[in-house]
């Protein structure tokens, strides 16, 4: 997510998130993705912009593995950008054919890229030259997108991607259209892994949308047969999120499952005696904390980009 998953955000995660399992490992979230970096920049950019844009692929060794995920029309610029990221560091390569921003869009990256199919195939093999997917030194290429573009086309959209063989595909398991006005439709999820399984793929599907908590995307998982599940929203002021046994305060927004209007959420009550739950004074000192990180990595950039995460951060609690 843009201006959201950046290098301040993602250790407050890696630093909260962790937690220490039976077998004696470090728990936390499984991967990390970057927010999204434009690829035509990368080859483009004056000196000035591409150390703005190199900004963006910081990260150190506690967010690993660590995905950079990049955007582009150009399967040239494609292939330059994630050898860089190879060379770089990161674990892995995402292309983002998901976004519904209308500046991404007429670059004919994001969204768009699902009503261009023969593009979309030739900028995954761009990447995954430039990622050198499958040789001793390289390292996987995934793609994130959407059910469709205008509306539901999972039967043509998916096995277009499948033909060039993703290590992943996250699903977002809404249209470009549904933005996020309507609930996530886990049930296309689960149609996605039949297919991939009646193609006999071994690409990884992996389920996006309407994840509100750890249990809650275990319970997605299982149901839907996805190999995993991509969270966004949910960690918004919420650096606990990958923590078993920590948990913000009791009341949880609920969305509706399917084909219901977002104006439909409620919220209940989780309150449960097997959780720690996180005092508002640990959150304001944790916002402050992610306040400081900020300015520390990125000081040129907008401070507004923070006034989200402090919505999020003091959001639950009376008089908030």
């Amino acid at each position: 997510m843009a201006d959201v998953t950046d290098a301040p955000f993602r250790r407050m995660i890696a630093k909260y998130s962790a937690h220490k399992r039976a077998d004696g490992t470090v728990g936390g979230p499984d991967v990390m993705w970057t927010e999204f970096v434009a690829g035509d920049g990368l080859v483009r950019a004056t000196p000035e912009g591409k150390e703005k844009l190199m900004a963006d692929l910081i990260y150190v060794e506690e967010e690993r593995p660590i995905v950079a995920q990049l955007f582009t029309s150009n399967p040239e610029h494609m292939e330059y950008a994630a050898k860089l990221v190879r060379e770089l560091g990161f674990d892995g390569v995402d292309i983002n054919m998901g976004c519904p921003d209308r500046s991404i869009e007429k670059q004919g990256c994001g969204s768009a890229m699902i009503k261009n199919p023969d593009n979309a195939k030739e900028i995954i093999r761009a990447a995954k030259r430039g990622a050198k997917m499958g040789e001793v030194d390289g390292i996987p290429v995934s793609v994130k997108t959407r059910l469709g573009y205008y509306e539901d086309e999972l039967e043509r959209w998916l096995p277009a991607i499948l033909e060039e063989s993703p290590a992943a595909i996250t699903l977002h398991a809404r249209t470009r259209k549904d933005m996020s006005k309507v609930a996530a439709r886990w049930e296309r999820i689960k149609r996605a892994v039949e297919i991939r399984n009646e193609l006999k793929s071994e690409t990884l599907i992996i389920g996006n949308g309407d994840v509100l908590s750890l249990e809650d995307g275990r319970r997605k998982a299982e149901l839907s047969g996805a190999d995993g599940v991509m969270v966004g929203r949910a960690l918004f002021g919420n650096p606990w999120f990958f923590h078993p046994s920590k948990k913000l305060p009791v009341r949880l927004t609920v969305l509706p499952t399917s084909g219901v209007d977002r104006d439909k959420i409620h919220e209940q009550d989780v309150s449960d005696d097997s959780f720690e739950y996180i005092t508002l004074e640990e959150r304001l000192r944790v916002m402050i904390e992610h306040t400081k990180l900020f300015e520390e990595i990125l000081p040129f950039k907008n401070f507004s980009i923070m006034k989200k995460h402090y919505k999020a951060y003091i959001n639950s609690f009376p008089g908030a």
